[in-house]
């Protein structure tokens, strides 16, 4: 009898490709590629397909290639067009937003940040369209719409960091290049120039949440894989079942921890800690330098980090 376990799947099961409900009549037809994949089965489902992008995913897919295509192009550009130097120095390279003499207008020549305002256009749009995708295939599937709204909180700071706060401050210089490093070294000035993020208590609450999300993801992952020779990923079957996994589950948290979260009731702490994540980071963000100048100064007001000595 082979034995199932769950971190690396040693029985694959094979059969005729499963094609999903029927569509309304409203809907474009599914595009019914589909395969067996023996890595992803590994991991866990090993079909891959069929997918349904429907106008709003090509519409989706197409604008974002074109804001990939902007964003690369003037990478490649700033190293003289020479591939091997794109290559080398990809992760120093960016776009940069227009600087501050341009104010937050929307007419602003492409060599001086136009570029990065297009590129924001389509970037946004394309990911504007793909969350309009997730609601409308959610409510076709009869789903709640719990995976829409947590996209939304991600876009939600997204939207913060390139355009609301941008805005508020009255200067596109305020946004995010695109880019890798120097992203990361947007962060560090900005946390110089405001008086240390960590005196934010927003971004506090944002790096809880962050942290809380990864303890409670491996925590539900580690319990049921630990169960997973029980059956434990059959979550449905297993809350109605006695001397099951999910009942060895419970007790070895209740014995552990004193408590213990159901099937269910874990997935919405994960889900809350994860929106809250950017949730509240996007607040911290937006309350920076539009009402708060300094982050350390305003700590010291309200008694949240210590005086000066």
């Amino acid at each position: 009898m082979a034995r199932y376990q769950n971190i690396f799947t040693q029985v694959q099961l094979e059969g005729p490709a499963e094609m999903g409900i029927a569509l309304p009549f409203t809907d474009e037809p599914r595009i019914p590629i589909h395969s067996n994949a023996y890595w992803f089965g590994k991991l866990g489902q090993a079909q891959l397909g069929p997918i349904y992008l429907g106008w709003l995913g090509v519409a989706s897919l197409l604008f974002g290639f074109i804001a990939i295509e902007i964003i690369g192009l003037n990478m490649l550009a700033s190293v003289n067009w020479s591939p091997v130097a794109f290559v080398r120095e990809f992760f120093w390279l960016s776009l940069q937003p227009p600087g501050p003499e341009w104010g937050f207008s929307p007419f602003v020549p492409l060599a001086e940040g136009g570029w990065w305002i297009m590129a924001g256009f389509f970037l946004t749009t394309s990911i504007l369209l793909w969350w309009a995708r997730t609601y409308r295939r959610a409510k076709a599937l009869g789903m709640g719409l719990h995976v829409c709204w947590a996209f939304a909180s991600a876009i939600w700071l997204y939207l913060v960091l390139g355009f609301i706060r941008p805005g508020l401050m009255g200067s596109w210089s305020e946004a995010v290049p695109f880019g890798i490093f120097p992203h990361l070294d947007w962060t560090n000035n900005f946390s110089l120039i405001y008086g240390n993020l960590f005196y934010n208590p927003f971004h506090a609450l944002s790096i809880a949440f962050l942290y809380g999300s990864a303890l409670l993801f491996a925590m539900h992952g580690g319990t049921i894989l630990a169960v997973s020779r029980y059956g434990g990923e059959r979550e449905i079957e297993q809350i109605t079942d006695r001397g099951t996994a999910s009942e060895r589950a419970g007790l070895f948290w209740r014995w552990t921890m004193g408590f213990n979260a159901t099937m269910e009731s874990i997935h919405r702490w994960a889900w809350w800690f994860a929106i809250l994540t950017t949730l509240t980071g996007g607040i911290g963000i937006l309350l920076t330098g539009t009402v708060v100048d300094n982050w350390y100064l305003w700590a010291q007001e309200h008694h949240y980090a210590p005086p000066p000595r």
